[in-house]
């Protein structure tokens, strides 16, 4: 006689009990994105001529400019500076998702061999 329900095939007794990883760590990863939204990545340049403040959702929050930064005769290395503060600060946010979303890529692995998976912002 066939059992009723599951999976053709007689799938593990553990199925439930990774669902219930997945989605545990689906949360974990949720919260984990969250903060890392709410957290600011500061990126001084120039000696401290140019500092730009970006969130985690790389968004810039701010900018602050030195008075001796401003040269009416040199605006392009000014722009030059803020463009290096933001991808500095902007590294700073890849880095710290990347050491976040790092420590559960590793849980993964635990869990039957996912721990291959990309994990994606």
């Amino acid at each position: 006689m066939a059992k009723r329900g599951g999976f053709p095939g007689g799938m593990p007794g553990n199925m439930n009990n990774l669902m219930k990883q997945a989605q545990r760590m689906q949360r974990q990863m949720e919260e984990q994105q969250k903060e890392l939204a709410e957290k600011e990545f500061t990126s001084t340049v120039g000696g401290g001529a140019v500092s730009v403040t970006v969130n985690g959702s790389r968004e810039v929050v701010k900018v602050k400019l030195s008075e001796d930064a401003v040269d009416p005769d040199d605006i392009e290395t000014l722009e030059d500076m803020i463009v290096a503060a933001v991808n500095e600060a902007c590294k700073q946010v890849d880095e710290a998702a990347s050491n976040s979303l790092g420590k559960l890529s590793g849980a993964l692995g635990g869990m039957g061999g996912f721990g291959g998976l990309p994990l994606g912002m």
